[in-house]
């Protein structure tokens, strides 16, 4: 199965269940009817699963818990691994067993496989534009079920994790502070979850002087320009950890890494990047 690069899989169990889920969903109650009538249970079969795309592979895990779903005597040989870059018409791994199974598993697949190498690549996308400068962290605006996977293709990618659930860290924002000042809702914080990291979100630069007297850990400055952020990183020196959201493209996304970002996150690497466009061709 190598050489799958271990630090950018999902956790097995969420992976075992996800991929349990998605075959279900789409093998139906009677399996693949047009397989079944056409391909005998003894014949076998071989191919390449290839990339018709340039970019960064990611889920491969997820590929091959199908087929060790479907069925185990699929051998499943990766000849890249997550997080290489991958031309287009690269062979990315050689399928050869039960020729039924084979076909049964192609969509779940490449599916899987599309869909992480899309937020993959994006991801490296938005490393290169911020020139070393900043780290790039995804967030919480994942596609339902699929939050671990997205976020091992975002490291897989280059990019960093923030939160993976609300249970990881305080992270106070605009409707926490509708009853409660900055003040209050750091100190509330940090008496009910000590030694917990605490960010607070800031929409001005007045706001942020309020979330660093308070002793917040991170800023995070929402929707504000590269030209705020400079005066905020200027306002505040350079021993407070800055997060900029809201408005990041690849054409601003280093203008904010210049300005004095530490974090830039960007919800789109994984709620809008485009899948990779991915096959499988049997010999």
């Amino acid at each position: 199965m190598s050489p799958v690069h271990r630090d950018f899989d999902p956790p097995p169990g969420p992976l075992a269940g996800l991929v349990a889920r998605a075959l279900a969903e789409d093998l139906g109650v009677l399996g693949d009817l047009t397989t079944l009538a056409l391909v005998g249970d003894d014949e076998t079969g071989a191919g390449w699963i290839a990339t018709r795309q340039d970019g960064i592979l990611a889920g491969t895990a997820a590929a091959t818990e199908v087929y060790r779903q479907v069925d185990p005597d699929v051998q499943v040989t990766w000849d890249a691994a997550d997080g290489e870059e991958i031309p287009a018409g690269a062979r990315l791994a050689r399928l050869e067993g039960p020729l039924r199974a084979i076909l049964m598993g192609e969509r779940t697949a490449l599916n899987f496989l599309q869909h992480c190498s899309g937020v993959a690549t994006l991801t490296r996308r938005f490393v290169r534009a911020a020139h070393g400068r900043a780290r790039i962290r995804d967030t919480r605006k994942t596609l339902p079920g699929l939050r671990a996977l997205e976020k091992a293709a975002v490291r897989a990618g280059g990019g960093f994790n923030h939160r993976e659930c609300l249970s990881d860290a305080v992270l106070v924002k605009d409707n926490h502070l509708r009853r409660r000042s900055v003040a209050q809702a750091v100190a509330r914080a940090r008496a009910r979850w000590p030694g917990r990291v605490v960010e607070v979100e800031c929409d001005t630069p007045e706001q942020v002087t309020e979330a660093v007297a308070a002793g917040a850990d991170l800023v995070l400055l929402d929707n504000m320009t590269p030209e705020m952020v400079a005066e905020v990183r200027a306002r505040v020196g350079e021993g407070v950890r800055l997060e900029v959201s809201g408005g990041v493209t690849l054409d601003r996304v280093g203008a904010f890494a210049e300005a004095g970002a530490d974090f830039v996150s960007v919800g789109a690497i994984t709620h809008s990047a485009p899948a990779l466009d991915i096959g499988l061709d049997l010999d």
